[in-house]
């Protein structure tokens, strides 16, 4: 799969109660390019032009970019989608979780364990329509207790996005700066 676009949905439970519920489209393009904007309950967008990511919150004076390969955001995750890794590889487990409810009839939900993760990244759960295998949600534990989850809608798998989708350019005014 050369390319993906979809609305999400992004919730977020914190290890202290606190919930966060989000939402907005997302464009995943081969190799290691991702673009997530936000529209609400807050406007930004999280990009990796393949490098380095970049994060902006709109109305915001500053603008952080960091090198992908020292981030540990749990949007990463989600280039295995387009099969920037090897599942046997990179998970040591991959097994079905019956107990789980998924948020479709019918699809199956998957917990994958990786073998090496960031430091707060512990397990995934990824639902899938067994008929099309296409994922609709993924969930993302954190070892601190957090729990992400993404429900994905209106899939469009091989949609190739142009690269100019993937260049951020600071608004007049706003500054970059690098983050860490």
């Amino acid at each position: 799969m050369q390319g993906i676009a979809a609305d999400f949905t992004q919730t977020y439970q914190g290890p202290d109660g606190r919930f966060l519920k989000e939402s907005g489209r997302v464009v995943l393009k081969r190799p290691r390019k991702a673009r997530w904007d936000y529209a609400m309950p807050e406007r930004k967008v999280f990009l990796s032009d393949g490098r380095d990511i970049y994060f902006y919150v709109y109305g915001e004076r500053e603008a952080t970019k960091l090198p992908i390969k020292e981030s540990v955001d749990p949007q990463i995750p989600f280039l295995f989608l387009l099969g920037q890794g090897n599942l046997r590889r990179d998970f040591s487990r991959i097994e079905p979780v019956p107990d789980v409810q998924p948020a479709a009839p019918g699809d199956i939900v998957l917990k994958l364990v990786p073998k090496r993760a960031p430091e707060d990244f512990k397990q995934l759960l990824a639902e899938v329509n067994p008929g099309s295998f296409e994922v609709r949600r993924l969930v993302i534990f954190g070892r601190n207790g957090s729990r992400m989850d993404f429900l994905l809608t209106n899939v469009r798998e091989n949609y190739i996005a142009p690269d100019s989708e993937f260049t951020f350019t600071a608004p007049a005014g706003v500054i970059l700066r690098k983050a860490g």
